[in-house]
């Protein structure tokens, strides 16, 4: 059974302006991995447009998608966060939080134009960032003696994980990564090995 393990994200912050009825539109695509970066970036933009009238924002998190936020920040409700999330949902992207800023103009856009405004400085942020294709990994930890090194390192070499950690004591422990779909094999020809132990921790 082929696992969906890859995801696709951004690899820097890209910005645009855009500008409707003299109401300004700052938009920013940040790459973040966790709450705690969203909360840290949006706090640098509230700080930093302090004299805005609207700082709005969604994101998205996680290789499932399913951690995600919309935010209207005081314009009225649907105008702002939800079409700045939908350009994040129709590129299929995560780990990315997208600010809009508006700086008001004198002239009011009524609620369908604000959508179109923030849908459309959203896009134009992501149109700028550099599109990433990552892979799902997962880790694993492998306990074995000192004789079998070679039959383990034989394994590591025809399934190419990343070697994150390794001990040679006593016993030997090395942690290792890899595409979750690849994973099932990996843990099961190190399985085999003599003295081989799969130990459950993770990094």
């Amino acid at each position: 059974m082929m696992q969906d393990d890859t995801y696709k994200t951004i690899t820097g912050m890209s910005e645009a302006v855009f500008t409707e009825k003299r109401s300004k539109f700052i938009a920013a695509a940040i790459p973040v991995r966790t709450l705690e970066e969203v909360k840290s970036h949006l706090e640098a933009w509230q700080k930093k447009y302090y004299d805005a009238r609207h700082v709005c924002y969604a994101y998205m998190l996680g290789a499932g998608r399913k951690d995600f936020r919309a935010n209207d920040n005081g314009e009225p409700s649907g105008t702002a966060g939800k079409p700045i999330l939908g350009q994040i949902n129709s590129r299929e992207l995560t780990d990315v939080l997208v600010v809009v800023v508006r700086y008001f103009g004198g002239i009011k856009l009524g609620t369908s134009g604000l959508i179109v405004a923030y849908r459309t400085a959203a896009a134009m942020a992501l149109d700028e960032a550099e599109i990433i294709e990552k892979t799902v990994d997962d880790t694993v930890t492998v306990a074995f003696e000192y004789p079998f090194m070679n039959d383990v390192m034989r394994i590591v070499k025809e399934e190419s994980p990343e070697i994150l950690e390794q001990s040679y004591d006593m016993d030997c422990l090395m942690t290792l990564r890899i595409r979750r779909s690849m994973m099932e094999k990996l843990r099961a020809r190190l399985e085999k090995v003599e003295t081989a132990r799969i130990l459950d921790r993770t990094i």
